[in-house]
């Protein structure tokens, strides 16, 4: 088992999580997107914000394609908000 796997299944367990609800690569591709897309100090904090919605009920499948979307679109969206003032 590498590393990545077997701290996923400890971090699982130690929270009481279900590691087959947990979709490891596709939360490590939003984390390269936003760090590459945005800024490294934003990954980690897109990770626990991510959980704070699936907490309140949003499907992380949606909230994952959303924030994805949002990165890869990062210096357009900044770009037309500070146009708008």
């Amino acid at each position: 088992m590498n590393v990545l796997a077997e701290w996923t299944a400890l971090a699982c367990e130690e929270l009481g999580i279900d590691p087959a609800r947990v979709d490891r690569d596709q939360i490590l591709e939003l984390t390269k997107e936003v760090a590459h897309g945005v800024a490294r100090p934003a990954a980690p904090l897109t990770a626990y914000l991510l959980g704070l919605a699936q907490g309140a009920g949003t499907a992380p499948e949606e909230a994952v394609e959303r924030l994805t979307a949002l990165a890869r679109n990062w210096g357009q969206t900044t770009t037309e908000t500070l146009t708008d003032r």
